[in-house]
């Protein structure tokens, strides 16, 4: 089974980190957190919650990988940004067609300054829309694109879960995990 990495920044939004983790697992999928800060799996959010990820960036093997997910949140989104390892992950990635989600400032801060979302339906967390200028920008809670998933910001974060947990596992896992956790999927229309 392909695994799933959820990358952790210092200034990381929590709940967008997570619930795509808790939702995603209850799929089924496999899911590892990532630490990006050098030589720690220590990581501390946006609130000060410090998380311990599961392994760290040069132990990610993207040759396994399913999804990259980027949580957003500030200055995290801008730290994700900082790392070049994950760059080229991302570029070499998107340039096979891999599968890629972000979060709230993450599309615009990240996946908008590499040019990832060139032409593609996307959005992102309200202001941070003119780095997604090569973006074909839409005010919605999550759109996806082909391989690329994006969600506005933190209340967004279940459905942005379930909508990478729908198209890895398929809408009925999705619908199987929504109506476990009792979350309407009719509300995220």
């Amino acid at each position: 089974m392909k695994t799933s990495y959820i990358f952790l920044a210092t200034g990381f939004e929590e709940i967008e980190a997570v619930t795509p983790i808790d939702i995603l697992r209850r799929a089924g999928m496999n899911v590892k957190t990532v630490s990006v800060n050098p030589d720690s799996l220590k990581v501390t959010g946006a609130h000060g919650v410090t998380y311990i990820a599961d392994i760290r960036m040069e132990q990610v093997s993207s040759s396994d990988a399913d999804w990259l997910i980027l949580p957003g949140g500030m200055p995290g989104a801008s730290n994700l940004y900082g790392c070049e390892a994950l760059r080229q992950m991302l570029h070499d990635h998107a340039a096979t067609g891999g599968n890629i989600a972000a979060i709230c400032a993450s599309p615009a801060v990240v996946l908008g300054q590499m040019g990832l979302l060139k032409g593609r339906r996307a959005t992102c967390y309200p202001g941070f829309e003119q780095q997604c200028a090569d973006a074909v920008y839409l005010p919605e809670a999550v759109v996806t694109d082909g391989n690329i998933i994006t969600g506005r910001g933190p209340a967004t974060a279940t459905p942005f879960a379930l909508a990478i947990a729908a198209a890895s596992q398929g809408k009925e896992k999705a619908a199987e995990v929504a109506s476990g956790m009792l979350y309407d999927l009719s509300d995220a229309d």
